[in-house]
């Protein structure tokens, strides 16, 4: 099983991985796309865009408006939509430009950075009894001890429990309140700016996601992890979704956004592919 060896630590083979487990279902023809078929599982780690998801407290919610849904005077069936809401809410992708100026915009993040194999550090016993809980350089360091070095290319996904919360406002963000009044009430995990200065300077990941409305803690008022991020060109992954289905190690990741120009962000469809 070299493949799957290789799969854990290089982008380049993890990505003939994912091409090779997508063929697989394709085909049942040859006999080694059989075989990725038949040991590998998909989980979704996208939350579904409806009335109920959750967007940041100032931003346009989602909205979808029925434009038709019936059958049409020539005799088949017809249903179509538009959609309407802010760059960032549900599961999205937050654009390095979103926090630092002249990094990538949404369309300008090379794809490799949304592709590569998983690292999903559970910090949920330590969000427990602190919803204002900062990820720490320690936590990753420890992640480390128990389970090798996060490689590069890396997808570091920071698992803190309160996926359980979606889609409740109040439970999941800290209060049910909208617009600017809401923010100083803003309560939940973040990743702390020292470990975002130890990921820059030390690691080389493509991306890291959490399963919070943000990068940052909500009592954050300076964004310190969005802008050390970002201001190396790292882009993140907000509200994702079903990481508790994800192993530690060993699952691969595949996170395409909507190719917005210029956007500070995206709604992101992402999906992990575990052998």
């Amino acid at each position: 099983m070299e493949v799957v060896e290789r799969f854990h630590y290089g982008s380049t083979w993890g990505i003939s991985f994912a091409l090779l487990a997508f063929a697989a279902c394709a085909t049942e023809a040859d006999p080694t796309l059989a075989l990725f078929a038949d040991t590998t599982a998909w989980v979704d780690l996208t939350h579904p865009f409806d009335s109920t998801s959750i967007y940041w407290p100032t931003a346009e919610a989602f909205r979808l408006e029925r434009v038709a849904a019936g059958m049409t005077p020539g005799g088949y069936y017809y249903a179509a939509n538009n959609l309407r809401a802010a760059e960032h809410g549900g599961t999205h992708l937050d654009a390095p430009i979103h926090f630092a100026e002249g990094r990538h915009t949404a369309d300008q993040i090379p794809l490799n950075r949304f592709i590569g194999p998983a690292l999903v550090v559970d910090v949920i016993r330590k969000t427990q009894g602190d919803r204002d809980y900062r990820v720490t350089a320690e936590d990753l360091q420890e992640f480390e001890r128990a389970h090798g070095r996060i490689p590069d290319g890396g997808i570091l996904l920071l698992r803190t429990g309160w996926g359980r919360y979606w889609p409740d406002p109040v439970a999941y963000l800290g209060t049910g309140l909208q617009g600017e009044q809401a923010i100083p009430e803003l309560h939940f995990p973040g990743l702390h700016a020292a470990a975002a200065e130890w990921l820059v300077n030390e690691r080389a990941v493509d991306a890291v996601g959490i399963d919070t409305p943000s990068i940052d803690q909500g009592q954050s008022t300076t964004f310190d992890a969005h802008q050390i991020l970002f201001g190396a060109n790292i882009p993140a992954f907000e509200n994702v979704a079903n990481l508790d289905r994800l192993p530690a190690t060993g699952a691969f990741v595949i996170a395409l956004p909507m190719k917005i120009a210029g956007g500070s962000g995206a709604p992101l469809r992402i999906v992990a592919v575990v052998p």
